[in-house]
């Protein structure tokens, strides 16, 4: 799986805890083990483990979520709609940190 690099310090500091995906990515399983990389370089920097995989409508989105996200409302919304223009449904993947790599 891979972040933005801006987000691997929150991912380690166990401040981003939930991660928000397309139907490409919903496959995970609860307690699997899941290599995380940086986006742009293709650096691991460490395992998470999954703890739940939920459908989530976009509209759906709470405060919540982006205190899991180590952000505010208005910037998750922001976020996801530069990722997945005009995605309506989302899959969150709540994870835990399991090692550094």
């Amino acid at each position: 799986m891979t972040f933005f690099e801006r987000f691997e310090d929150d991912i380690l500091a166990g401040k981003k805890v939930i991660t928000l995906r397309d139907d490409s990515e919903k496959d995970y399983q609860q307690g699997d083990i899941v290599e995380v990389a940086t986006l742009e370089q293709g650096r691991t920097f460490c395992h998470i483990r999954i703890r739940e995989v939920t459908e989530v409508g976009f509209d759906q989105l709470t405060t919540r979520h982006a205190e899991q996200e180590n952000m505010t409302l208005p910037e998750l919304k922001q976020v996801i709609q530069a990722i997945y223009p005009g995605i309506t449904h989302l899959y969150m993947l709540a994870f835990e940190l399991y090692d550094h790599a």
